[in-house]
């Protein structure tokens, strides 16, 4: 799956969405970084791609801080 992949300061967030317009707003401003081809058999972007994926299934979008998943607080 090609993610795109979105930061402000610490926090990441990764989404199927090439604007980010579905990441939370309140973690915002959302600069563009790079996007990149997820795939659950390969691990990449420092996380597991296994939860990114069931992050972005689930929610729409997959949110880290400092590498920390957080996705869940943030919903």
């Amino acid at each position: 799956m090609l993610v795109y992949i979105f930061v402000d300061r610490s926090v990441s967030g990764v989404t199927a969405d090439a604007t980010g317009v579905n990441l939370p707003a309140r973690v915002a401003p959302w600069a563009s970084f790079k996007s990149v081809e997820l795939n659950r058999d390969k691990r990449n972007l420092g996380v597991g791609p296994g939860e990114c994926l069931d992050d972005i299934e689930k929610h729409g979008f997959h949110i880290t801080d400092a590498h920390v998943r957080i996705a869940d607080q943030v919903v």
